[in-house]
């Protein structure tokens, strides 16, 4: 018989492993990891922004994608351009960008798979005799490990002629020149520390939900058993 077992500290995690999947897979997509240097409107751009804002543009820098001004629109339409640079993973501007991605990725999917499986745990706690909480945080500590090697050989790539031509020439590995980091690089930092959180907090959900309140709760014969 399934019992819907609903505790605190099973819900926290449940949630919390939720939006770590999301951060990092909003951080993974976006284009915001570097933000370029500051670059001027042209004498015909700003003709035609009139009005507008006339603060120098910077261009943003992602693992695969960018976002660019568009030259020569009128102020009624957007005045920048999304979307991926790279049209296949060999088009990726680094090799240490292209290793970056796959740790990313298998670390991205490993986490949505546990998001996924995370719903589920309200009803079903173990399969095959092994507590479900407890081989979730497995696989999200080995996905915070994918996660830190993406991160660490990702600076490597500033030294790539994309990175240059957004950062400067002053732009070498691990050296930023005159870019600066955006968002999305910081939601990945911390999305990666949660998920370190997320993998040590799956053992108290297990401990919650394996209580000795809730199996008095079972013998008693309810099937939906909420303990704050």
């Amino acid at each position: 018989m399934c019992h819907v077992i609903v505790t605190c500290r099973s819900m926290l995690w449940t949630l919390l492993s939720i939006v770590v999947a999301f951060a990092e897979l909003i951080a993974f997509m976006s284009a915001d990891w570097l933000i370029g240097k500051a670059k001027p409107w042209s004498s015909e751009d700003m003709d035609n922004r009139t009005g507008g804002s006339q603060e120098p543009y910077h261009p943003t820098l992602g693992i695969y994608g960018r976002c660019t001004r568009i030259s020569h629109v009128q102020v009624s339409r957007r005045d920048t351009l999304c979307g991926p640079y790279a049209e296949n993973f060999s088009e990726i501007a680094s090799g240490f960008w292209q290793a970056t991605a796959i740790f990313l990725a298998v670390g991205i999917m490993i986490l949505c798979a546990v998001a996924f499986v995370s719903v589920f745990t309200m009803c079903v706690q173990s399969i095959m005799k092994k507590s479900i909480f407890n081989v979730c945080g497995l696989l999200q500590g080995i996905a915070g490990l994918f996660l830190i090697l993406g991160l660490i050989l990702y600076p490597a790539g500033w030294g790539c002629q994309k990175a240059i031509s957004y950062c400067g020439h002053y732009a070498s590995a691990y050296k930023l020149g005159d870019c600066s980091l955006g968002w999305a690089f910081y939601t990945a930092i911390g999305g990666t520390v949660l998920t370190f959180i997320c993998a040590v907090f799956s053992a108290q959900a297990e401990i919650a939900t394996s209580s000795d309140k809730v199996q008095e709760e079972i013998e008693e014969g309810k099937n939906l058993i909420c303990l704050l």
